[in-house]
């Protein structure tokens, strides 16, 4: 009988620990997940990565994967497969399964979406609190995501904000799509209402990762306006992208050279705006191509969001803002675009006082200079000014007359315009109350139809020869 030296025993026993700690970082856990699609419990299965990538708060990057759902399944992988990559690529993969219930599909679906970013945001998803709240995706059998895709580099001369930042970031994008995909689909893209902004720490005494990438900070945006529409995307045969918002500070702050503090609060800039919105659809049609999407592009926006997915619709053609970013000489033209409570054309923003726009009124002219004298410049900073004919991209607008009474007066002023140039467009009025984004069944149904019907390939009538 032969025996181990105790040398090779320890290596042994080194060997067979460090195989369970591999073993261990790759575990999984499962359990009962209440349902409100399917008005009971299903169940979930949470996988971590061997090599999980946190955010900057040291949180796990985490995708929630809806499997076994009541739709045709467009990319050809297995799940196996796609859970797998995911995994290797650093996410907790959370696997809800539908078990194919009836009402695992579009419109029912979105309450779902709706109830997990709920649940991520206020940190008791399937029993976990350390999900990233700003890098977190719910995805549908089938898709993937390219994350942290660049579009543009930032200028910090723009905004000036903070005074240490002098090197421009580079903008991002996510892109989540069918992986080899039976069909080309087309992509609905959306620049967030949540700003991503470089950040000066004065303990540190250095420039901190703390608030870029924050397109999905689910507090200002999809749980905080209970937004499922595009995380419903997949379900009615599109894939998806969010972008950075295209004013890189906070909301509320930013400043000409030499200008007072705060003169941007509340509002962007061009040409700085439109650039990157363009540089942004660019890159999109560029990668879609690769990943086998449509060339199809439409835009997606709700408030801030909206005031910059406009700056796409318009057909004027500016070379100073077509020839800046990447991609140049690819097309930037979407085909048509969903609008929701935004600013159009600061032009407007003195027909009413006191009706919500005021940080515009008192702060525009501290840049531009007043409206009387320099009203071109002006007309220059609005989506309305590059809506030239009838080839701007067909339009949805959606509102609450109880919102703000500008974001009414926007809509209308720049759906007129549309409709004397015989643009093609529709509204969705009073879907809820206040600044909110549409989330009925009814509603939703009424904005993915109106995508499904300009971006879809139109069918062949098989009587004609």
């Amino acid at each position: 009988m032969k025996y181990l030296s105790i040398s090779s025993s320890r290596k042994h026993i080194s060997i067979l620990f460090f195989s369970l700690l591999a073993t261990l970082n790759l575990w999984a856990a499962c359990g009962k997940w209440t349902s409100k699609v399917t008005g009971g419990t299903i169940e979930y299965k949470t996988t971590e990565s061997k090599n999980p990538i946190k955010d900057f708060n040291g949180n796990y990057l985490t995708v929630v994967y809806l499997k076994n759902l009541a739709i045709k399944k467009i990319g050809r992988n297995s799940i196996k497969k796609d859970v797998n990559w995911l995994l290797a690529e650093g996410y907790r993969v959370i696997e809800l399964n539908y078990s194919k219930n009836r009402n695992a599909k579009a419109l029912k679906i979105n309450e779902d979406i709706i109830a997990i970013n709920d649940s991520i945001a206020a940190g008791s998803f399937c029993g976990l609190k350390n999900c990233s709240q700003y890098k977190s995706y719910v995805l549908f059998e089938g898709y993937r995501i390219a994350r942290d895709v660049s579009y543009f580099i930032d200028d910090p001369k723009v905004y000036n904000t903070p005074e240490q930042y002098i090197v421009g970031d580079s903008l991002h994008m996510d892109i989540i799509y069918p992986a080899n995909a039976k069909v080309k689909v087309p992509t609905i893209l959306s620049f967030s209402y949540s700003n991503s902004y470089a950040n000066y720490d004065k303990d540190k005494g250095m420039l901190t990762d703390a608030f870029k990438d924050q397109r999905l900070n689910l507090a200002y945006s999809f749980a905080g306006f209970n937004d499922s529409f595009l995380e419903g995307a997949p379900a009615n045969g599109m894939a998806w992208a969010i972008a950075d918002h295209p004013k890189y500070c906070p909301w509320g702050k930013g400043k000409p050279v030499n200008g007072a503090n705060d003169t941007y609060k509340s509002f962007q800039t061009n040409p700085d705006a439109a650039q990157k919105v363009k540089s942004a659809i660019r890159t999109l049609r560029v990668l879609g191509k690769q990943m086998g999407l449509s060339d199809k592009i439409g835009i997606f926006g709700f408030s801030r969001g909206s005031t910059a997915g406009s700056m796409a619709i318009g057909d004027k053609k500016v070379e100073s803002l077509e020839n800046t970013g990447f991609h140049i000489g690819i097309s930037d033209d979407v085909q048509a675009a969903a609008l929701g409570p935004g600013v159009f054309d600061y032009t407007l923003i003195y027909n009413t006082t006191d009706d919500g726009d005021k940080n515009l009124e008192l702060r525009c002219p501290w840049v531009w200079g007043s409206l009387e004298e320099n009203r071109k410049l002006w007309e220059s900073m609005g989506s309305s000014y590059l809506v030239e004919t009838k080839a701007t991209a067909p339009t949805l607008f959606f509102y609450n007359t109880d919102d703000d009474a500008y974001y009414e007066d926007q809509i209308i002023h720049l759906k007129k315009k549309l409709d004397q140039l015989a643009v093609p467009t529709t509204s969705l009025i009073n879907y809820g109350k206040g600044h909110a984004i549409p989330q009925t069944a009814k509603d939703l149904n009424t904005l993915y139809s109106f995508f499904k019907n300009y971006l879809n390939p139109p069918k062949l009538d098989k009587t004609k020869k």
